[in-house]
């Protein structure tokens, strides 16, 4: 049971659908117990994965902008942005939210670096201007443009982390605190002073 448990767990954090649709025939043919336990997880992960109802901002230092008139603006007014491009029905973009807030009111300062969330399903024209297809996106903007920082012992090996030819980290796709983290502690010792 444990390996059945360990294939299935895999096959939804892979989301390999149509793997784990042949594991539960073969289960509910062999074990037909299981049919009950299968409807109940069904039930749950339709409640997990459907999920739209927006993810509550706790810091009042994060900027939602509703368009790209005011997402261009937030950049031309500030030398450092990081903007995490996200869905409401995205489970890793949930995770990860109170982190990115709590970063934002450490290290947010005027002018020098802002962080701002973008909704890919209602601001979608941003995602698609910087090549954004998967949620959680953290991307680092400095001057108005997409640049990479430099983060000592971050890149190569995390597989979340793009990393510039130069080795300075433009991105991070998933909900990778260490990276994060790492790569906005970076960001405001160059550039934005912490806050107290």
């Amino acid at each position: 049971m444990d390996a059945l448990i360990s294939q299935i767990t895999r096959q939804l954090r892979e989301r390999d659908f149509a793997g784990l649709l042949n594991t539960i025939i073969n289960t509910v043919s062999t074990h037909p117990w299981t049919i009950v336990a299968i409807l109940v997880l069904v039930r749950i992960l339709q409640q997990f994965l459907t999920s739209r109802n927006p993810i509550p901002e706790t810091s009042g230092k994060v900027y939602k902008p509703a368009n790209a008139t005011e997402f261009d603006a937030l950049l031309s007014s500030t030398k450092h942005v990081v903007v995490d491009f996200y869905a409401d029905w995205c489970p890793p973009c949930r995770a990860i939210a109170p982190v990115f807030s709590d970063l934002a009111d450490k290290h947010s300062a005027e002018g020098q670096l802002a962080f701002a969330k973008v909704n890919v399903d209602h601001v979608h024209d941003i995602a698609i201007r910087y090549g954004v297809s998967a949620m959680p996106t953290f991307v680092f903007f400095e001057g108005g443009k997409p640049g990479g920082v430099k983060v000592e012992g971050l890149g190569g090996g995390r597989g979340s982390v793009v990393v510039t030819g130069e080795g300075l980290v433009e991105r991070v796709r998933g909900a990778d605190r260490v990276a994060l983290v790492a790569v906005v502690e970076a960001l405001a010792g160059k550039g934005g002073k912490k806050e107290e």
